[in-house]
């Protein structure tokens, strides 16, 4: 919204995702996307053609469910075509994983070939770095699986030995998770980065991630940094839906009242504090940075995931909660 359009000097934002949660600051973001290409090499006749599946991952919202530590497929994929490829020589036909931006990503699949002679090998080497990884997320992803099974359409062509390497490094080297946690607001993520797509297939390359910080200059020299490791194998890199992040003001006015409005409801405090999140807070104060802002929501788990939902006992009280508020806030003089 351009400045000038709203005449309002309070917002209020439904959209945070605990109904004991008042958000008075979110961090901004940036989209990473690194493209390139390469000359697919015909594939000779007889070799074995495999699809990997990796499947079973949590998933979560990238921002709000960064610092749980869930896997991300799309590295895991990677570090296992990496752990193989140490062991059996095989090329790249195709690979694909994730989705959504704003979503850690669940799954991620690759095609390959390799020699006949090397399957058993390969699926060994493969079969001990995924119980590796299992292990080491039993606790975040417990239903991580692995498939590798005969691949039924016939694979023509797939990625040169040099190119592969550069593009498996490139990923293996690429940050995920928290980068850095503020050191003013405790137990806040400062900055952090999720690899949110892979795809690799007929002679093109498409890698996108999202990165978040509740410091602009962080969040640029964290992308430079990504981008700089994607450089490093010949891809190049765009920024763009840059958003702000929205600056806490822990004496704002609206704030206090809100926070006073539920201990009176509800006979305790609320969670003041900031989020990990990009909410529209920050965008909409970028052309009114004095409007006092406040976001408060019912409660939502598994955002931007298959298994999203929202507790609709929730939705009750903080329909009521919100109604209240209105009554609470004073005309604008």
């Amino acid at each position: 919204l351009k400045g000038g359009f709203l005449q309002g000097d309070i917002l209020l934002n439904l959209d945070t995702e605990d109904d004991d949660e008042l958000s008075i600051g979110c961090a901004g973001g940036v989209d990473v996307t690194s493209t390139g290409t390469y000359e697919a090499e015909a594939i000779q006749a007889g070799v074995k053609q495999l699809r990997i599946r990796l499947t079973g991952g949590s998933g979560g919202h990238s921002g709000m469910d960064i610092h749980k530590g869930i896997a991300n497929m799309n590295k895991l994929m990677n570090r296992l075509l990496i752990e193989s490829l140490g062991a059996v020589d095989f090329r790249l036909a195709s690979v694909q994983g994730g989705g959504l931006r704003n979503a850690i990503p669940r799954e991620s699949e690759a095609v390959l070939v390799l020699d006949p002679a090397d399957e058993t090998e390969f699926k060994s080497t493969l079969v001990e770095a995924f119980e590796a990884v299992k292990a080491e997320y039993a606790t975040t992803d417990p239903e991580l699986s692995l498939s590798c099974e005969t691949e039924a359409t016939t694979v023509t062509h797939a990625m040169p030995e040099e190119d592969q390497l550069a593009v498996l490094m490139a990923i293996q080297t690429v940050p995920v998770g928290i980068h850095r946690m503020s050191p003013d607001i405790e137990n806040l993520v400062q900055t952090s980065n999720n690899l949110a797509r892979v795809e690799i297939a007929a002679g093109t390359i498409s890698l996108q991630c999202l990165c978040r910080s509740s410091v602009d200059s962080e969040k640029d020299d964290h992308a430079n940094s990504i981008a700089c490791a994607f450089g490093l194998a010949g891809l190049q890199t765009e920024f763009s839906g840059q958003y702000p992040g929205w600056t806490p003001n822990p004496s704002s006015a609206i704030v206090a009242t809100m926070k006073a409005l539920y201990e009176e409801k509800y006979n305790e405090s609320p969670r003041v504090l900031a989020c990990h999140a990009g909410l529209e807070c920050g965008i909409l104060g970028t052309n009114y940075p004095e409007m006092d802002m406040v976001s408060f929501g019912p409660n939502i788990r598994g955002a931007h995931s298959p298994d999203e939902c929202v507790q609709i006992s929730s939705v009750q009280k903080f329909w009521g909660f919100f109604l209240d508020a209105l009554q609470r806030i004073p005309n604008k003089a």
